[in-house]
């Protein structure tokens, strides 16, 4: 695997700035990640051995030469950043940080850290020994409880519109969203305290509770103003889209494809596509409905899936692709990660570069989604566990 590198370029937005992450699990990491990817110097601060997140699942599993159970979780999330290992308990361990926060010039004083509530550590500590210091504390519960991914989307109503319309109880979503939208948000606040510091000199204690995020997220998408405002929330839908036209077809050779119709063209060319043009236009007719509508796609989706299923089934998954990648209509078959990464596709997608990971061996790894003047921004492997700072 050659098509790409990870060479830096010669100017990042970020390239100047000095973070010091105490950290574990996903968002912290990950605001580290991002800051990293922008330009910014991370260090990494893990106690002696490592933090609960050093040996996290998913590992190596000896394929291809690589060794028996690195985790290919912990250098995913702390790539291109270094690392410094120190006994937290100690005097000289939490002398360590403080100096790493503090001492690292105009471009420093910035600390990340979910390992919060250690007086030696507080925002009201460093700022007495450097009074622009930028500190960003991750928390669980809004009420600074502990609280994980999982717990917080569990008391927020999720699980229960998540899975089949027939599942009698809650279904976890498989990927925490919660974690990467705060860890995303973290990157951002420390963007915005660097350059209110920048322009006034002053630092910040920032405090982003996992909770708050969630709850943020929630409120502006819908989900928790729909019960204040109307008689009560949404109900589960399934893989039905809530509020338009969109859920999933099973093919004649048992693929499924997702598909989804969002405006009137899409819809039409959907009804085009299927064959379907006599009997949409009897339906509305009998319904007293006009398919132009969002809402009486979405309020008749039953009959509609009926409709266009027949099709689907009556047809392979390649020539239902194929059909409908000739239309506006917005379509996915449905893969698995295995299928992504032997499509092969990774490999001419610039996302992507290269990296030889230690104790993993050679793979494609994605670097920052946005593109700066036309280029992905990568970095380098994770730095080995306590390896110090270069």
């Amino acid at each position: 695997m050659t098509q790409h590198t990870t060479g830096t370029p010669a100017r990042r937005p970020l390239d100047g700035l000095h973070i010091v992450e105490v950290s574990s699990f996903v968002a912290s990491p990950l605001c580290g990640l991002t800051l990293a990817q922008l330009g910014a110097t991370v260090i990494r601060v893990d106690p002696i051995g490592g933090a609960a997140d050093i040996n996290r699942w998913p590992h190596t599993d000896g394929h291809n030469g690589a060794p028996v159970g690195t985790s290919i979780y912990w250098t995913g999330l702390n790539k291109g950043k270094h690392s410094v290992t120190v006994d937290m308990r100690s005097p000289e361990g939490q002398q360590t940080i403080q100096d790493l926060v503090t001492e690292s010039g105009a471009g420093g004083g910035i600390l990340v850290t979910n390992a919060g509530g250690r007086d030696w550590m507080s925002h009201a500590t460093l700022s007495a020994i450097r009074p622009d210091v930028i500190t960003l504390e991750l928390l669980g519960g809004s009420d600074g409880t502990p609280a994980v991914d999982y717990t917080v989307n569990a008391g927020l109503g999720f699980p229960l519109l998540t899975g089949p319309t027939d599942h009698d109880g809650p279904v976890n979503q498989v990927l925490p969203a919660w974690d990467v939208v705060c860890g995303l948000y973290a990157a951002l606040a420390i963007t915005a305290a660097v350059r209110r510091r920048e322009a006034t000199g002053v630092g910040a204690a920032i405090r982003l509770p996992l909770e708050d995020t969630a709850l943020s997220i929630s409120s502006a998408l819908g989900y928790l103003t729909e019960p204040q405002v109307n008689s009560s929330g949404r109900p589960a839908t399934g893989n039905d889209v809530y509020g338009t036209y969109g859920t999933d077809f099973e093919t004649a050779d048992g693929g499924r494809v997702m598909v989804v119709a969002l405006t009137r063209r899409h819809f039409r060319d959907l009804v085009s596509v299927t064959g379907t043009e006599q009997v949409v236009a009897s339906l509305e007719t009998a319904l007293g409905a006009d398919f132009d509508s969002e809402t009486d796609r979405f309020e008749h989706r039953a009959v509609l899936n009926a409709l266009f299923g027949k099709w689907f089934a009556d047809h392979s998954t390649d020539h239902v692709c194929t059909a409908l990648n000739a239309t506006s209509v917005l379509a996915q078959r449905y893969r698995s990660f295995d299928e992504v990464v032997s499509a092969g596709t990774l490999a001419h997608n610039d996302l992507f570069a290269t990296v030889d990971q230690p104790g993993i061996g050679e793979y494609l790894a994605a670097g920052l989604p946005a593109r700066f003047d036309g280029e992905h921004f990568h970095t380098g492997p994770a730095p080995d566990l306590g390896s110090g700072v270069s």
